[in-house]
């Protein structure tokens, strides 16, 4: 896990890229892929300090290189999402008087009342999530008003943990931030507000409305509200930049800090996503991320708030069985080689004679579910495939399961709908025809590279003039467009949908 900062100028190149590695630049902190795995194997954490003494590292090297603080206009940032920090009381007074003598880390080393922020790897609260759905009357409800159900990594069952086994901690917190306002007030010099965006991933918030839940609040610990603060649009122009880092670095005072937001809402920014648009990661878990108007909350995926349209949404689905299932049949049934893989996806017809496989070997997330499972035309169980058949089974069967839980969270397909590709997968062009004909929507592919980085580049300037009504997409105009690479088959919609009709997916 690492630190990165990326610049762009005007016409949105990038004109500078640094990181720090946690593991290797800071080993004083003894991390392991930057997080602590404790004893109980359930709880997962990262030291507070690890992350503040990693922005000193990072802006002196900037510094060290020549970079010209003075040119930044404004700055914005992402932090991994669902991960807490806790502010100790007196906190405040600290961080709006940072002295330029000192690095962060010095001046801030007493300010957390919690030493290592709980993050999203954490799985240490169950009982807290039941408590929280049975507060509010179940999953789904809870998923109706925040737009996911109960899940352990999100802030609000964290806190819940912390106070019921910590109550004198939580009490001598004056301010709890996620990661991304955490690090959007060290640039401030004072508290930052959560925004939307990255605060609809805490069970805390109700999507619609943007307030926190006052039933959510109380279910997880007393005068929570007080603690967390107002939230704001996730283009918020929070204030100028402190003066600490004026003086230490050469920041001009005119440089403002934007909201800062979740590292998932960020890419979004960064792959340039519109209304309509779909973004699917091909990798070892294949993500979605979808751009919607009208969510329809579910217990499996979850509705975020859009980081760059208050007024519109954005879904977030995982599949774990993405690439390692792919690898695994490719071996079985194409000798291990991509592009017999591929031939047999070219050789079978689409909609596979209406053979049809879901392919889980480890529980799946989205859905709940583990196992081979293949049907025949008749949508009787069969043993196995030919392997022709089974390769397509499995990515037309990945796709489909993709579709349909997309559209169970209120997502459409619009004329305008594209389907932006990355990984692994997204480098093999035939895997892209299914993909394509499942959605029936073309499917492009975009460079992706540290996507969430690029995307708060964006914000930052699309933050200048978001109150003028403003689009992201009209600020971002200038970056490289995505790349054409298959549309779809045309009959193919109309062969899905016969499949789905006739078996009822």
């Amino acid at each position: 896990m690492k630190l990165k900062v990326t610049a762009v100028d005007e016409q949105l190149r990038v004109t500078y890229e640094e990181n720090v590695h946690f593991d290797t630049d800071l080993p004083e902190f003894r991390t392991q892929g930057g997080v602590y795995v404790h004893s109980d194997r359930l709880t997962v954490t990262s030291p507070v300090l690890m992350w503040v003494k990693a922005l000193d590292v990072i802006l002196e090297k900037m510094k060290s290189s020549g970079f010209n603080f003075a040119q930044v206009k404004a700055l914005s940032g992402a932090g991994q999402q669902h991960g807490s920090v806790y502010w100790k009381e007196g906190a405040h007074h600290i961080l709006k008087n940072l002295s330029p003598d000192l690095p962060l880390h010095q001046s801030l080393k007493a300010c957390f009342s919690v030493s290592d922020s709980p993050i999203w790897m954490d799985s240490s609260t169950a009982s807290q999530c039941f408590s929280l759905e049975k507060t509010v009357g179940g999953a789904q409800q809870l998923a109706n008003i925040t737009g996911s159900r109960a899940y352990e990594r999100f802030t609000g069952n964290q806190i819940a943990k912390i106070y019921s086994q910590n109550p004198e901690v939580y009490i001598q917190t004056e301010r709890i931030t996620l990661v991304s306002s955490f690090a959007a007030s060290l640039f401030l010099g004072d508290y930052a507000p959560i925004d939307y965006s990255d605060g609809s991933g805490m069970n805390l918030l109700q999507i619609c409305d943007k307030r926190w839940s006052m039933t959510c609040l109380n279910a997880c610990a007393p005068g929570l509200e007080e603690k967390l603060g107002h939230t704001v649009p996730s283009s918020s122009v929070l204030g100028s930049i402190a003066p600490y880092y004026i003086q230490r670095y050469g920041f001009s005072p005119d440089c403002k800090v934007v909201a800062f937001t979740g590292d998932n809402p960020a890419s979004l920014a960064g792959m340039r996503l519109e209304e309509g648009d779909i973004a699917i990661s091909l990798g070892t878990s294949d993500t979605l991320f979808l751009w919607i108007q009208e969510p329809m909350p579910a217990t499996e995926g979850h509705i975020l708030c859009n980081p760059v349209d208050s007024r519109a949404y954005m879904a977030l689905l995982c599949f774990k069985n993405g690439s390692l299932m792919r690898e695994r049949i490719r071996d079985d049934c194409a000798s291990g080689s991509w592009d017999e893989f591929s031939k047999a996806l070219t050789s079978t017809v689409t909609g596979n004679n209406g053979n049809l496989g879901f392919y889980f070997d480890v529980m799946e997330i989205t859905p709940e579910a583990v196992g081979i499972h293949r049907f025949n035309k008749d949508n009787k169980k069969v043993p196995d495939f030919p392997k022709e058949v089974e390769i397509r089974a499995l990515i037309e069967g990945q796709f489909m399961a993709k579709r349909i839980h997309a559209e169970k969270l209120g997502y459409k397909i619009m004329p305008k709908t594209r389907i932006l590709a990355t990984g692994g997968a997204s480098h093999n062009k035939e895997i892209l025809q299914v993909l394509a004909d499942v959605f029936n929507t073309p499917v492009y592919t975009i460079d992706t590279a540290n996507s969430a980085c690029l995307g708060c580049a964006y914000r930052a300037i699309h933050g200048l003039v978001a109150e003028t009504s403003v689009s992201l997409a009209d600020v971002v105009k200038l970056a490289p467009a995505p790349r054409l690479v298959v549309t779809p088959a045309a009959e193919a919609d109309e062969k899905w949908l016969l499949t789905w009709g006739v078996r009822g997916l």
